[in-house]
Order: structure tokens, then sequence, then C-alpha cells
């Protein structure tokens, strides 16, 4: 039988090394720091002082930006049961706990090193992400972000943050809507995006960095799910993204098939029945077999009546005999024999009692 032995809590000195210097009231108390004590090291000229209601620096001078980011993050993860008033008794456990928190939006995005926003020390605004149930107000360049959904948290500098799809949204969302408000009178927005948001250059970078580990179709599902997709300019980028995707997926494609030997597929036409009604526009077409392959049919769509006018193509096509091979990105950079061997198979097989099709395009 294995025994987890429980861990001690860390000490004050490593509780502060670790958090920058910057600890909550009840972190302190737990610590048996009393309320005497830190009421009388942040009066003036002492050697701590308050940032936030309940949370401090361990030093004098003026907090570091990554300071700033502790002590919003520890303002917004505390549970709320430290008291009413700062100088409250506290129940002896650590309440400050980060898994109710996450740093959101433009300060996430200047903590995951993006090009494109300000850098951090120039970030004006911390927005943090809390359980919609948390009574929090804002405070100072604090902003409490609630949300519904379950809370996911990547260790950005030791800081809880919202993962690169939920923080582009999140910062999206403050920008653009900033726009439509009417910027403040320096031209500066609450996140210290400075002139026109840069919505193509963070869309961008958020899928091209590898490290950053965003998938194009993590960060469509999070746009379609704040409604940014609505945003023209956000749509228009996020379109030429899932095109560009889809034609390297289908190129590779098209030479996966070549190297099974197969003929050259057409690319992209239009089929429709002898009377002129439309069928379907499917990635790579073999008319002479009756086969087609639909390409990641995800990062096609990023609305349901999109999705809907897609999934009907792809049932048009199956209902008038042609054989439909699904080919994902994925999978496609996984196992690529596995897939070509698919094709092949799809290709030797052709279609069952195809539907007299006219073909156009490709």
């Amino acid at each position: 039988m294995n025994y987890r032995i429980p861990m001690p809590p860390p000490s004050l000195e490593e509780l502060a090394r670790r958090q920058q210097n910057v600890l909550t009231a009840g972190q302190l108390r737990a610590r048996g720091v009393p309320a005497r004590i830190i009421s009388e090291h942040c009066r003036r000229g002492g050697p701590w002082q308050r940032l936030l209601p309940r949370v401090y620096l361990l030093q004098s001078g003026h907090p570091s930006p990554e300071q700033r980011m502790w002590a919003a993050l520890l303002y917004a993860a505390q549970s709320g049961r430290e008291g009413g008033r700062e100088g409250g008794r506290g129940n002896g456990r650590e309440d400050a706990r980060r898994e109710g928190a996450v740093i959101t939006g433009p300060a996430a995005l200047a903590l995951y090193g993006f090009a494109a926003v300000p850098r951090l020390p120039a970030v004006t605004g911390v927005d943090v992400l809390v359980p919609r149930q948390r009574r929090l107000k804002d405070v100072g360049e604090v902003r409490i972000r609630r949300t519904e959904r379950e809370l996911v948290a990547r260790s950005v500098h030791g800081l809880a943050c919202a993962p690169v799809a939920r923080a582009v949204a999140d910062a999206l969302r403050e920008w653009t809507s900033g726009e439509r408000d009417g910027e403040r009178a320096d031209g500066r927005s609450g996140g210290g995006a400075v002139g026109p948001a840069p919505v193509r250059e963070v869309l961008c970078e958020a899928v091209r960095r590898p490290e950053l580990r965003c998938s194009l179709r993590e960060l469509a599902a999070e746009l379609a799910e704040s409604g940014l997709v609505a945003d023209l300019r956000v749509r228009a980028v996020l379109d030429g993204l899932l095109a560009a995707e889809r034609d390297r997926v289908r190129e590779r494609v098209g030479e996966l098939a070549g190297e099974w030997l197969l003929p050259v597929p057409m690319t992209g036409p239009e089929l429709r029945m002898r009377g002129g009604t439309y069928v379907a526009v499917p990635d790579l077409y073999w008319p002479e077999a009756g086969v087609a392959v639909e390409v990641d049919p995800e990062l096609r769509c990023v609305s349901e009546g999109e999705a809907a006018w897609a999934r009907g193509g792809r049932h048009r096509m199956e209902y008038l005999g042609v054989r439909v091979v699904y080919v994902s990105g994925t999978r496609l950079a996984e196992d690529p024999d596995a897939v070509g061997a698919e094709l092949r198979e799809a290709f030797r097989r052709g279609g069952t009692d195809v539907v007299e099709l006219l073909v156009t395009g490709g």
C-alpha cells in the first residue's frame, strides 16, 4: 500500500520567493504574522506596502510589472473567507489558492510574449477571469471578468494564465468593444493597445508560434464561442487562416495521392446534377472513380449555418453514390501512410451507382 505523506506548506520566505514578494493577508496570517504587524509594516515609510485589498508587497519602492500581475491574480483568487476587513482574523488555511482565477486578455498576451501587443510594463490594466459566482469588484488596474465555463490555467512565468485561444478572444473582445464605444482621449485602450486593434497580427501570431500550442481549430472554436466572428475584421482574418490551412492540407493530400500512384485529382470542382441542381464543392475529386476528398470539414465553418450547408453537400454526394473520404490535418501529419492507403482503397472501390454529375472548375 502506498502512503502519501502530506507536504508542509511553504515557509514565509519560500512563498515570498515564489510569488515575487507579493502575499495576501491570509497567507501572512497563516504563517504567524498578526494583523497588527501587517498594519505597522505598511505605514508610511515602512518596509511593506499594500497593493490591493488584502494583498501586500513585502518591500518598498515601485512594484515591478510581474509583481503587479501577482497582486492582481492573488486579489482575484482569494476565497473571500479571509474576513470582511483587512485586519480580520484568518482561519489559518491557505486561502489564496490560484486555481480560482487566471490572467487573461492583453496582460496574458504580454506574458506570453506576443510581439503584436505592448510589452508588460506598458500594460495599463489586468483582466482576471474568475467563476461567475465569485463576489469581487474591480479595483485599481484589476478588472474582474466572469465566466460560467470551467477555468483552465497555463503557467507562464509562474503565473496562472488563460490558454492562448481564450486570452486572444478576451483581448479582441476588449479592443473591438473599445473601438465601438470610443477610445480614451490618449488613444490607448485599457489593455494598453495603441491605435487600431492589432487583430490580424494577434490572430496570426497565435497559430504560427509552435511554442504557444494554440491550434487553428481551437482558436476558431473560441472565437465562435465568444461571438467574435460577427466582427468583420476578425471574420476576415479567420477566414484567411482557415483557407490557408485547408490549402496546405489539400496540397499535401494531392502529393500523397501521387506518391501512391493515383491519378491527379481535380481541385475544388463544382458538382451539379444534369438539371443544374447544385450538389457540392469537394476539396478533391476523381470523376472517373466517383471519389471525393473532404479535408478537415471543421476548418471550413465557423458558424452553425455554414456547418449545416457543408454537411448538406457531403450528404448529397454520398446519397448520389459518391464515395467521400474524410482527411484531417492531424491524422495526415501523424500517419500519412494510413491516409495514403485509405485513398488508394477508396479509388479502387470507387463510388456506388454514382448518378451522372456535371463537373466544372477544378
